[in-house]
């Protein structure tokens, strides 16, 4: 629940910033190069959601003996 509310004021945000570009453009590319950073993060953030990690955890030994036994009654 709560990543679908992240994900939508992102998008929201997100739209608000396009149009602001639309409406207002910026004076010189470096003030539209500095709007593009935070676009890109929040584009990023509403389409892909909160991921907790990228990079898959390597599962040590100990991990994998639990993983062979049954669960206890």
């Amino acid at each position: 629940m709560s990543s679908l509310v992240i994900r939508l004021v992102c998008g929201a945000l997100f739209a608000a910033l396009v149009l602001g570009m639309v409406a207002h453009p910026p004076a010189n590319l470096t003030q539209g190069l500095g709007m593009l950073l935070p676009g890109a993060f929040l584009l990023n953030f509403a389409l892909r959601g909160p991921r907790r990690s990228i990079i898959r955890r390597k599962r040590g030994p100990a991990d994998t003996a639990k993983a062979a036994e049954p669960p206890p009654r």
